[in-house]
């Protein structure tokens, strides 16, 4: 006799973090909703299949938890294993640094249940779990970058603007099929050299264009490590040249759009540096307030989106 179905799936990706892993696992194993009506699925990228299999031992004893050795390297492909892999009409999915409050699915379906079919995609608080004392440089209005989300105290539907992440989202399995899965083109590869990200933004994009609504519930929070290398400025002026790459991908027309907004932006931060800045050194020098920092990575963005859409500067003659 098949068993029943479950009404939500846990689905954790990862890519060789078996030190984080196993706390991710656990609070996803330890949820408020009886066990007959979640199951938790790992996708492992690793590279390796016998390490794979020796992690996945810890965790056999588990009957709702399904590890899956995925050799197709990708965040992306990884996620759309993981739902081709549910048996539930919903699935959320947790980081794997990150940990998830022993409510967190049950507010999830919660939020889709009371908001009903028209909600297609939930996504939930994300609070920063500091691997390093948070820099004075690090405005509050940055805090997005690493994937800090805060929309309020209230389940509601998002508003025009407004996104959640990938760390902590939940999505109609069925919509997420309908709107194409998530872009194999979009997302992070392997150990974390390239930066490429906005799949989730694209996959929602797509979903809402088709009718979806997208929701918010601050209690189905996770808390998600900031791990202390990123929390330099060589890493957030890099995040933000990778953020430039992934929205042109999303949304080339957009972004051709800017270039010439972009390209009077870059100038105009660097009109403001000493004569001898006013170069590519501008954009990667040390900053000490948050103020003038913000505006240096809101410039390498522009500078990257305008060279993606082509420049043609002319000397006057």
């Amino acid at each position: 006799m098949a068993a029943p179905a479950r009404r939500i799936a846990a689905a954790i990706c990862t890519y060789e973090r078996y030190d984080l892993l196993p706390g991710a696992i656990d609070s996803a194993l330890a949820q408020s909703l009886p066990h007959s009506d979640y199951q938790v699925i790992v996708v492992d990228n690793s590279p390796d299949p016998e390490r794979s299999a020796r992690e996945a031992a810890a965790f056999a004893h588990h009957d709702i938890l399904i590890w899956h050795h995925e050799p197709r390297p990708g965040l992306s492909n990884a996620r759309n294993v993981a739902a081709r892999l549910a048996s539930a009409p919903l699935i959320a999915y947790l980081d794997d640094d990150a940990r998830a409050d022993a409510v967190w699915l049950e507010n999830i379906v919660g939020c889709f249940d009371q908001f009903g079919p028209a909600v297609q995609v939930v996504g939930g608080r994300i609070r920063p779990w500091w691997g390093a004392p948070r820099p004075a440089w690090l405005a509050d209005e940055m805090l997005g970058d690493i994937t800090v989300i805060d929309h309020g105290p209230e389940r509601r539907l998002l508003r025009e603007g407004e996104w959640v992440a990938g760390a902590n989202i939940a999505f109609r399995i069925p919509a997420l099929q309908a709107a194409g899965w998530f872009d194999t083109s979009l997302g992070r590869t392997g150990s974390g050299a390239s930066l490429l990200s906005a799949e989730e933004t694209a996959l929602t994009d797509r979903i809402r264009t088709l009718g979806g609504q997208v929701a918010y519930d601050p209690l189905a929070a996770v808390d998600h490590w900031v791990d202390p290398e990123r929390l330099t400025q060589r890493w957030f002026r890099r995040r933000a040249a990778w953020q430039a790459v992934s929205d042109y991908l999303r949304d080339p027309t957009a972004r051709l759009a800017q270039r010439d907004k972009s390209w009077a932006a870059v100038k105009g931060f660097l009109l403001q540096c000493n004569p001898a800045d006013r170069t590519l050194r501008g954009l990667a020098l040390e900053k000490d307030g948050s103020a003038e920092f913000r505006w240096q990575v809101s410039a390498v963005y522009n500078a990257v989106n305008a060279l993606l859409a082509g420049l043609d500067e002319r000397d006057d003659l």
